[in-house]
This record gives C-alpha cells, sequence and structure tokens, in this order.
C-alpha cells in the first residue's frame, strides 16, 4: 500500500530537488549530498522523474548491507508501488566456501533477474521492475550468464499441461522430491494432486490437476498439511539453484575433475547429474561465462550508491575476507580436512570483482553512476557535485517539550509537516500527545494532501527523518523522536511475515526397520515393516514387531498388529538398548504394574499440590481495558498464532478466581517476553503489583529496557532490584513495593529475600524457569499460594514437562518460529586459528558480533590477546564469572551497546543472554560441554534476520570421549529451529532418563519407555482427580471388511502411518469429520477402501461409548464382547435379532452372521456389516429406541 504518496508528490514540486533531479537527468557521474533520512525520497522522486527517453528509469541502488537494502526497500515501498521494487539478496555463503546459498535467496535472486530480462506485463506481480536495490556484495559478485532466461515453473487454473511434464521441469529446476512438503525447494506427487514451495513464497501451494488440466491452485500451511485460501498467482517457480545441471555443465564437469584436485569429488557428482551442497561455488568453471547484474539492467537505467563511502570499505573488506577464507581453506586442509574451492589457478580471476572494476564496466557499458553521499559537497569546485537541499531531522531521544516546541515553530512559519511512525499503535499515541500540547493533528493512513498548519501523523517504515528548509517541508520519523532507532538495537522487528499455525502438527511416526517400539499389551519389540495381506477377499494392513524368541535359539516372535490399533503403539524412547519382551510372557505385565504402582505414588504427590492450589481462591482479574488493547496494538511484530493463543489462555487463566500456574515453552527467540508484557500489564490495570523474576542481572536490564519501552506512555512504574544498584537505590525500590507506589519489579534471586514485601502482589512472572532451584521454589511457594504464576523455559527440565504433560500445570507451547529465522549453520571441527580469524572477518563484515567461548579463566586474557593479534581491527573484550559483579555488567551492556565486536568469554553467556546481532558463535572447547549446554550456547546467535554460525571446536591433538562425539553429533544434526525439545528428549536418551528424574524414576521409563510413563501418569493423574475411568484397552474389530490406505493413494510409509495413527487415535465423530477433511484436501477423493477405512474408526467410537472391546466373525455367528446386558436388554436382543446366543460366563453375545438375502444371501460385508454392527451396538447396549425401531423394520423386511 503506497502510503505516503502524497509526500513524494510535495517532494517533486519542491525547488531543491525538482533541481537535483533535472541535473541529474544528464549526468553521467554526480556525487549528491543528501540527509541519510532522505534518501529513499529521492530515490524515489528520480524513479518517478522521466529519464532522457521520456520512460522512467530503471535504477540499481547499492548499499554497504543487506540489513540496510531491506531498509531501503521497505522505505520506497511506501511511495511507488511495491511491485515496482525489487530486492536482489546477496548470497549468505561466500563464493569458495562448501556451501550452498540457500533455497529462496538463489529463488529471490532469479526473480528479480527473469523480470528483468523478461518482464510479465499483464500481471503486476512479475512485471517490470523500476528499482532494484542490492547490497554491494550481491553486485561485486559475477553472476552466470543467461540466468534472466531460465523459465520458472509456471501454472494457472484453466492451464493444460500433463502432470509428468511438470514434475520433469520441477526436477530440472533444482526442486528436490519429498513425499511431504516442509521446506522451501521441494515438491510432493500423488495422483492429481502437486504441492510445491517455491523459494520466493510465504506458503507453499497445492496444484490440483483433472487430467491433464490444472483445476485449481491453493496456498497450504507446512504445519498441518491444511489448505488455504486459492492462489490468485496461480504457481510460478524460479529454479532453486543458480548451477543447473544441463548436458554441457557435466561434460566440463568431467573435463575439469583432473584439473581440481580439491573438488574432484564433487566433480565427479556433477557429471553424474547429482546436485551437490556447494556446487554453486564451482559455476565460473563450468559455465560459459560469467557477468555482473550491470549487464542486465536496462538500457535506460542508472547505477545509485547510498553511502558510497562505506560502500567502498565494504568492497575492500568483501574482496580481502574471501582471500582469507580461501588461505584459511588451505591452511585447514593441510591439517587432513577438505579442500577449498580454489579457482584462481582455473580462471586467473577472483570470486569477487573490485570497484574500480565496477566503474569501468559501468562506464563502457554507458550507465550512469550516482553517489548520495551524506557529506556536504563543494559546488564551485566540483564539476559533479550536486547539492539536494535535505537536512537530517534533528533527533530528541525522547524530549517531547523540545519536539512539541520545533512542531509548533514550523506550523507558525506555515511549513508543511508530517510525523511518520513504525505502527499504527505508536501513531495514535504520538497523535494524542500533540493534540494534547495543543497541536493541530491529523492522524490518518494513508496519507491525505499535506496542508500547512496541521501536523500530519501516519504510519510507514522510513528510518530517520528529514527537511527541505527551502520547501517548508519537515518529515519527523519515531526514531527521530524517541531517539531508539529500529538501527541501534539488532532488530527483528522485520519478521512481519505471518507464520503459519502449527497446531496439530503433522508429525509422521518415523519408524525405521530395526526402531524399538512399545506395544501396551505386549511390551517392547522391534519394527520389521508394514505389509498388506489379504483375508476373504479383505485387504488390511498390518505392523509387524518382532519380540523375542518364545524358545532359545528359535527366530523371533511376530506380532502384527491391525493398523486400526496403531494408538497401542508407540516408540520407544529410554534407556540404550532395550530388551525385547516376549510374547505372551508376564516379564511386561510385571514391568508394567511395576511402573503402575509407582506412578501411582508420584500421582498423589502431584495432586496435592493440585488440589492445594485448587482449593485456594486467588484473585480473578477483569477483562480487557481499552489501553490493554492500546498496548496490544503497538506491538511491531506480527503474533505468531502460538503466541495468539498463549495470550488468549494466559488471560482466561487470569480471569479466574483459582490462581494461575502456567508453563510457556517456547525456543530461544519465540516471543515469551510479550506475553509476559502483556499478562503483567493486565494485572497492573487491576492496582496489583507484578514480579518478574530472572536468573542473570543482563536479563535484568534486557527485560527492564523492554517493559519500559512497551510501557513508555502508560503511568506504570517499572523498576529493577538487583545486585548491582547502590544499596540507597535498592533501599528505595524495596520501600515502593511495600507501599505500593512501584507496579512492576525485575529482578534476581534478591526478590525472594526475606526483606522484599509486597503490598499486593497479584502476579510472578518466572523466566528461564530451569534456573531456579528447588529452593528458590520453596521460597517463592511461601509467597504465594493465592498469587498467579507464569513460568517461562526454553529446555525446560523434565520434572517441570512431567507436571505439564500430566496435566498438573497448565503448559502451552510456542512452536512456530518467527518466518524470517534461519537454522544456525553448525560446524563441528579441529581448532584451527585461520579458521578462527576468517570467521570473526566474516561476521565484522555484516557489522555483526562475535561471542567466542572460552571455559578457563586463568588463560582467557591470554587467548583475548591472541585474538586482538590475528584481527587488529576488532574490539575484543572479556567476560567471566571471576570478575567484579559491576564489572561483568559493564563489559556486557557495553558489548550490548556495540562498543565491543568480540566478546571472549566463559559459558556464563549460555542463559538469556539476548543480543540479536551477535550472530557468530565460536567455542574452544565444545567436547568438554554438556549437551543443553551447547543448545543454549547456539542459541545465544541467529536471533536476527542474518544467518548464525557456530563453531563448535575441539583440540586437534586430542582424542574425543564416546559421549563427547556423541553430543557434538547430536547438536550438529539438530539445527532446526525449535529443535529445544528434540535436544530435551536426545538428553534424555543419552544420560539414560536416570538422574534427570530420580534414581527410581529412571528404571521405570527404561522398562516402559518415556512416551507410555507419562501417559501412565496422566492417566493416574485423571482417576485421582476422577475425571476419567480407567481406558479401555485395545478395540478389536475383524470383519469382512476391505479397508486400507491403497499405495497410490497415500504414497510413502511414514505418511500412511501418519494416516492410520490418527484413525486410530480417534474418540468422536467430529474428530472423524476433521480426519475426513484432511484425507480430501491432501490426497483427493478417496476410494472404496479408504471410506470403508473411516468406518471402521466409526464404528470403534461407538465400540468405545459401549465399552465393548471385541467384535468378530466366529463361524456363522458375530462375536460382541466384553457385554454384561440387563435382562430388559437381552429381550431386545432376542426379539431383534433372532437365534442370538448370550453368554454371561464369557460376558459375550453370538449374533447369526447379517445375510444379503434370508436365504442363498451372501454374508454382508464391508460398510453394510461395519452399518450393521454400530446399529446393533446402539439398539441393544445403547438403548437407542430409533435404532432399535429401524432394525426392527429391517428384521421384519428380511435382511438381518
Amino acid at each position: 500500500m503506497i502510503t505516503l504518496a502524497p509526500l513524494l508528490d510535495a517532494l517533486l514540486g519542491a525547488g531543491p530537488i525538482a533541481r537535483t533531479v533535472e541535473s541529474l537527468r544528464s549526468a553521467d557521474v554526480a556525487d549528491v549530498a543528501v540527509a541519510p533520512g532522505a534518501r529513499a525520497a529521492l530515490v524515489a522522486a528520480l524513479q518517478a522523474a522521466s529519464g532522457p527517453s521520456g520512460m522512467p528509469r530503471s535504477l540499481l541502488v547499492g548499499t554497504a548491507t543487506s540489513r540496510e537494502a531491506e531498509d531501503l526497500v521497505a522505505a520506497l515501498s511506501a511511495m511507488i508501488p511495491a511491485e515496482s521494487v525489487g530486492l536482489f539478496p546477496s548470497w549468505e555463503t561466500l563464493p569458495h566456501e562448501r556451501l550452498s546459498p540457500r533455497s529462496d535467496t538463489v529463488g529471490t535472486r532469479l526473480a528479480v533477474l527473469r523480470r528483468l530480462a523478461h518482464p510479465d506485463p499483464d500481471d503486476t506481480t512479475y512485471g517490470p521492475l523500476r528499482v532494484v536495490v542490492a547490497p554491494i556484495r550481491a553486485v561485486l559478485q559475477p553472476i552466470a550468464k543467461g540466468l534472466g532466461d531460465l523459465k520458472p515453473v509456471a501454472l494457472r487454473a484453466g492451464d493444460t499441461a500433463p502432470l509428468e511434464q511438470v514434475v520433469e521441469a520441477l526436477a530440472a529446476a533444482a526442486y528436490h522430491r519429498t513425499d511431504l512438503v516442509e521446506k522451501r525447494g521441494e515438491f510432493a506427487v500423488r495422483g492429481g494432486i502437486l504441492d510445491v514451495f517455491p523459494p520466493t513464497e510465504d506458503h507453499p501451494v497445492r496444484v490440483e490437476f483433472w487430467g491433464d488440466e490444472v483445476e485449481e491452485i491453493r496456498w497450504f500451511k507446512v504445519a498441518d498439511q491444511r489448505s488455504l485460501e486459492i492462489a490468485e498467482h496461480g504457481l510460478w517457480a524460479p529454479p532453486c539453484r543458480e548451477l543447473l545441471l544441463t548436458d554441457q555443465v557435466r561434460e566440463r564437469a568431467d573435463a575439469l575433475a583432473n584439473q581440481l584436485p580439491g573438488a574432484r569429488d564433487m566433480l565427479h557428482k556433477i557429471a553424474a547429474g547429482i546436485a551437490v551442497e556447494g556446487m554453486e561455488s564451482l559455476a565460473p568453471a563450468l559455465l560459459e561465462g560469467m557477468e555482473t547484474i550491470l549487464d542486465v539492467l536496462p538500457r535506460d537505467a542508472a547505477v545509485t550508491l547510498v553511502d558510497p563511502e562505506r560502500v567502498r570499505t565494504r568492497a575492500h573488506d568483501l574482496v580481502a575476507t574471501s582471500q582469507e577464507f580461501l588461505e584459511a581453506g588451505w591452511a585447514n586442509a593441510a591439517s587432513g580436512n577438505a579442500v577449498p574451492i580454489d579457482l584462481q589457478e582455473v580462471l586467473g580471476s577472483s570470486s569477487y570483482w573490485s570497484m574500480a572494476q565496477l566503474r569501468e564496466h559501468a562506464a563502457m557499458i554507458g550507465l550512469p553512476w550516482w553517489d548520495l553521499s551524506p557529506f556536504d559537497v563543494d559546488v564551485e569546485t566540483g564539476a559533479d557535485a550536486v547539492r539536494s537541499g535535505t537536512e537530517s531531522a534533528p533527533t530528541y531521544r525522547g524530549d517531547t517539550e523540545a519536539a512539541v516546541a520545533d512542531l509548533a515553530q514550523w506550523l507558525r512559519d506555515d511549513w508543511k509537516v508530517a510525523v511518520v511512525t513504525d505502527g499504527p499503535g505508536s501513531a495514535k499515541r504520538i497523535a494524542e500527545v500533540l493534540a494534547g500540547a495543543g497541536l493541530a493533528t491529523r492522524l490518518e493512513s494513508p496519507l491525505g494532501t499535506l496542508d500547512t498548519g496541521v501536523v500530519h501523523v501516519t504510519s510507514a517504515r522510513l528510518g530517520r527523518g528529514f527537511l527541505v528548509p527551502d520547501a517548508r517541508l519537515a518529515v519527523v520519523t519515531e526514531a527521530d523522536l524517541t531517539g531508539t532507532a529500529s538501527v541501534t538495537g539488532g532488530s527483528t522487528k522485520d519478521m512481519r511475515r505471518m507464520p503459519s499455525k502449527r497446531r496439530n502438527q503433522v508429525d509422521p511416526l518415523q519408524l525405521r526397520p530395526g526402531d524399538h517400539v512399545v506395544h501396551e499389551q505386549h511390551g517392547v519389540g522391534k519394527f520389521v515393516e508394514m505389509m498388506q495381506r489379504t483375508v476373504q477377499g479383505a485387504t488390511r494392513e498390518y505392523l509387524v514387531i518382532e519380540y523375542a524368541p518364545s524358545k532359545r535359539g528359535h527366530p523371533g516372535d511376530r506380532l502384527f498388529v491391525p493398523t486400526d490399533q496403531l494408538d497401542q503403539v508407540t516408540r520407544y524412547v529410554g534407556g540404550e538398548q532395550p530388551t525385547l519382551n516376549k510374547l505372551g510372557g508376564s516379564d511386561w505385565q510385571a514391568t508394567k504394574s511395576r511402573a503402575k504402582r509407582h506412578v501411582k505414588q508420584i500421582a498423589a504427590e502431584l495432586i496435592q499440590l493440585y488440589s492445594a492450589r485448587m482449593a485456594t481462591t486467588g484473585h480473578s482479574f477483569a477483562p480487557d481495558t481499552p489501553w490493554q488493547r492500546e498496548l496490544e496494538d503497538a506491538f511491531a511484530y506480527i503474533e505468531t498464532p502460538d503466541q495468539l493463543s498463549t495470550i488468549d489462555e494466559v488471560k482466561e487463566d487470569m480471569e479466574r478466581s483459582v490462581p494461575m500456574d502456567r508453563l510457556v515453552c517456547g525456543d530461544v527467540g519465540y516471543g515469551k517476553t510479550e506475553i509476559a508484557v502483556r499478562a503483567a500489564f493486565k494485572a497492573i490495570q487491576d492496582g496489583k503489583q507484578v514480579a518478574v523474576l530472572v536468573p542473570t542481572t543482563l536479563l535484568v536490564q534486557q527485560h527492564l529496557q523492554t517493559f519500559s519501552e512497551r510501557y513508555a506512555q502508560f503511568p506504570v512504574t517499572v523498576r529493577a532490584l538487583s545486585r548491582f544498584q547502590s544499596d540507597k537505590e535498592a533501599k528505595a525500590v524495596v520501600e515502593g513495593l511495600a507501599d505500593g507506589s512501584i507496579d512492576l519489579v525485575i529482578g534476581t534471586h534478591r526478590l525472594l529475600s526475606k526483606e522484599v514485601r509486597f503490598k499486593d502482589l497479584g502476579l510472578v512472572v518466572i523466566d528461564e524457569e530451569q534456573r531456579f532451584g528447588v529452593e528458590h521454589k520453596e521460597q517463592l511457594k511461601s509467597m504465594r499460594t493465592a498469587v498467579d504464576v507464569l513460568a517461562m523455559s526454553a529446555t525446560p527440565i523434565p520434572r517441570t514437562l512431567e507436571m505439564a504433560v500430566t496435566g498438573i500445570r497448565e503448559m502451552s507451547t510456542l512452536a512456530t518460529p518467527p518466518e524470517e529465522r534461519h537454522p544456525v549453520l553448525t560446524y563441528v571441527g579441529a581448532y584451527d586459528e585461520k579458521q578462527v580469524t576468517a570467521a570473526i572477518r566474516r561476521e565484522l563484515l555484516r557489522e555483526g558480533q562475535v561471542f567466542l567461548v572460552h571455559n578457563k579463566v586463568q588463560t582467557i586474557e591470554k587467548a583475548a590477546s591472541r585474538i586482538r593479534e590475528l584481527v587488529p581491527e576488532a574490539r575484543v573484550a572479556t567476560a567471566h564469572g571471576k570478575m567484579g559483579e559491576g564489572r561483568l555488567e559493564q563489559v556486557v551492556l557495553d558489548f550490548w551497546d556495540r562498543k565491543f565486536d568480540v566478546l571472549v568469554c566463559t559459558t556464563i553467556v549460555e542463559t538469556g543472554l539476548d543480543i540479536s546481532n551477535a550472530n557468530t558463535l565460536i567455542v574452544e572447547r565444545a567436547d568438554r560441554l554438556g549437551l543443553s549446554q551447547l543448545h543454549q550456547l547456539r542459541g545465544r546467535v541467529g536471533r536476527g534476520r542474518e544467518r548464525a554460525y557456530s563453531y563448535f571446536l575441539y583440540p586437534p591433538e586430542a582424542p574425543l570421549t564416546e559421549t563427547a562425539h556423541d553430543r557434538l553429533q547430536t547438536i550438529a544434526s539438530h539445527t532446526d529451529l525449535g529443535a529445544g525439545m528434540q535436544v530435551a528428549m536426545k538428553d534424555l536418551e543419552i544420560r539414560g532418563a536416570g538422574n534427570l528424574l530420580g534414581g527410581e524414576q529412571s528404571g521405570h521409563i527404561a522398562g516402559v519407555g518415556f512416551d507410555l510413563y507419562v501417559r501412565l501418569v496422566g492417566e493416574a493423574v485423571a482417576s485421582f482427580k476422577g475425571e476419567t475411568d480407567e481406558q479401555l484397552g485395545e478395540i478389536k474389530i475383524e470383519l469382512p471388511v476391505d479397508a486400507h490406505l491403497p499405495h497410490d493413494y497415500v504414497p510413502g510409509e511414514r505418511l500412511r502411518l501418519e494416516a492410520y495413527k490418527k484413525l486410530a487415535t480417534v474418540v468422536d465423530e467430529a474428530g472423524l469429520a476433521e480426519i475426513e477433511a484432511e484425507l480430501v484436501d491432501r490426497y483427493g477423493t478417496p476410494p472404496e477402501p479408504v471410506r470403508n477405512l473411516l468406518e471402521v474408526a466409526r464404528l470403534r467410537t461407538v465400540a468405545r461409548a459401549a465399552g465393548i472391546g471385541d467384535i468378530g466373525v466366529q463361524g456363522t455367528f458375530v462375536r460382541f464382547g466384553p457385554l454384561e446386558l440387563r435382562e430388559s436388554q437381552t429381550l431386545r436382543l432376542q426379539r431383534l435379532y433372532k437365534g442370538s446366543i448370550v453368554k454371561p460366563a464369557l460376558s459375550q453375545i453370538l449374533v447369526p452372521r447379517p445375510m444379503t438375502a434370508p436365504v442363498a444371501g451372501q454374508p454382508l460385508r464391508d460398510k453394510e456389516v461395519l452399518a450393521w454392527a454400530a446399529s446393533l451396538i446402539k439398539a441393544v447396549v445403547m438403548d437407542n429406541v430409533g435404532e432399535a425401531a429401524q432394525a426392527a423394520a429391517g428384521a421384519r423386511s428380511g435382511t438381518r
């Protein structure tokens, strides 16, 4: 939406800007002095004014960093149509690393190149581009010739295209075929349904074919694989690699294999047509020639550099770092690691161009080159110098009076004034403040005509403001007013894309042959395979599980589990190698009953806690106030659906009279703090006090800043209480808490000390709950039976997890990462100085910061001085627990304020350091650390939107222990976001669950497996609460029904397992309808066997409600059991189903098999027999009069 169009009109009408545009029209080289805030405005004005041919000029705008490029695109989109602005990102990998750039980076780049070479005039989304914004790294890196001519795979509803051709085209465009689409650049085919995740889209696309015709194209969610609305643009899938394996490329790879010894293995694979990680780095050698982005621009284009001094420095560093990485790679190779890809010898050219080469090239192909510099230029002596007449807006740093005075002065002098904020919430707030100060204000979005005499308040992402004194125009932004631009702290504000909801997540039961599984009735076995068997013409699918042999020396016994009983089977998580149980042996029953007995004791303890909480009446908070809504509107990000539902759950709990006890689990950086901010505000609205308890003093500082910023516009008093305050300050805080003048206090363990008394405490928020020991929790208990508690944790300790899983405490999980976060690239290897140097340099290139973990206080200063020698330009500081508290705090705060680039520290950083600008982590002795420590450490980086790197290094000379090797392997394989839970589970496995849940429990967990154990605790707790009776065990249905999922309907074993598991656990009609809708959506119209399968599930729900566990054919009868019939029910059975036999001793009834006709009929099959069985249960056992009448009518008409 173009919110600031009138501003652009005002600029073009302003003398100085119009003159600047005019003088640039004919200039081939120019140096323009322009205020930093006005750059976007000037670029938009240049684009809007027409070039020499009368057509608007295309502009290539180069910035120093990727972040600046993204911010510039956001600002431009507020002034000119967003479709005409494109971002050309750079690879996040260096050209000779053995890593491929991410597919979404490549997709975005190729989409831009395609639109430059062949714009689609009928479609604005893929139409011509007017402005291309690129970080200098992307401009200097050569690209393969002809990338713009690569055709994307494009489909629209109504097109005709054979599915096989589309699949071939996607495979040729380097899309990866899977059975379930989860990541960008993947596709899956099921029958006539094609799922594709184009790298440029936020959601994947589902294309439904009818024969060769495209019937419809919809978006769908990755999490639960369900369709969303129709995709208007259809499918537009650019290739996912910048190097496609054509025949020519494969031939060249074959020829080059002997010239490049380091890349021989890669070249052989490429020659065989296999795409390898990092093959893009070989592109210059494999392709016919390279060009720069300048060569693909339209002929009437111009090149504009923003802040040319910084761009030049950046370009120089880039070429140097690239060279350095290459040398580090060779040094690393000398010690036996992989050889880097060095094309210098083959091509004689380096991987990046230099600025001088680029300028020469631009002059040669006739592209004008304009520099937009923040420094003033000398118009008299400089032939190419142009002044734009813009100045930076004054910064007020929160000084409202000065801002109001300036605005009032401008209004008196007949200026046109606009105030632009980042979000609508703050726009409203600022408009109220200005109106309160007596200024005429108009709140509007988008901006209307700019009039004098009134302050226009609107929202758009501009960054900084500017003034054009000659034209009497002032633009002031939120950053100028508050002084905290989103530039100072690394911001995640740009993660504005709506993530998809991760509720009923598709998590296929991935069983590989040899995995251990637990069957609730038969114990621990080994999964062998899935197989189909046909009995009496009915095909069913079975899971084959192998148990211990019943006789020594014999093969193991096998159990065939019908897929409708999959709810009995779980994967085994527990000890290392469990022993297999014997089928029908007593050992499993003994293990299970021992565990059950023990679980009952635990449940009783847990219940005491729970009932104590339920019996207390706390404060029930009032519903939301208008202020609450205002606070929530001012949140600068888009909440993830998980966040929204968690916030609602928390508020509901607070509005009840029972005290809240809720645990919020979410991986590092998933937005837990915002939930606390809102809950605390709700409590304060009711006049209660809030205590926020955090483990470290740095977190106190960070939370203090977050809470103060979010509450800035409201009359809320926020104070911190930590060891770093002087006694006088601390005393003032303690007094304020006692007399009620402080609403919210953030503090460390000190909050729990005896001296702290609250006047009226309403809510306690505990952050990083796993860091507080048992004693702290006891102190907390004394402080709060009637107080609401909100605990937050990224890797919950198993005890907490257990209480949460079993329903003693409510638990919410945040499982949705902010959409823009990327997994951390994890490198595990031997320590090497060149590599460390190169890693630090690469981070400095993107203006980031580095954590270097050195866990020995004695030698930490030595390590820091070594880093200073290796990277002289880096500012290095040290931090460790033996420093004075104040000193430590100061160092960390300075690091947070970006006064240092490298923090050499001990593992004190592992908890709660939230520095989103630090994106490289180097751990020196990673073999000495525990798994959750490694995960927590890695969670310190990758909190911004840059790709993060973590290096876990170990000394090359010392051998690794087995456990260290396991841990490093786990951390290297679980790199996805939100892997906290997997790592916690894996920790259970590696340590054996023993020392986590106490020695006694560990044995039981190893015996029955973690899942079943948790389930047993859950059931025991429920029965104590009196909520449910003992659950029925398995339900067996053995009727002549052809019920299974055909392979051509649901391909792939893990997807079939997932569908079977869902059907087996269904409990009611609504759940069944939901599953049916999902099957239709994901796989198309179900064939007959699948419909029968749904009916079997329906019969199971009826049987479960009636308490029946066994329905099967027995000779000419159908057996139902266990059943205790009343006399009236027996009579009804005899009357409706003639010839039925009741066996009270066996708790069974036998009913004659239903036939298609009384004489010479065939037995009923499939749906009919299932419907008959359901109707019998309802009529006889469940006393359903309607069903009984129908059955009676059926009996009279002759079919039984």
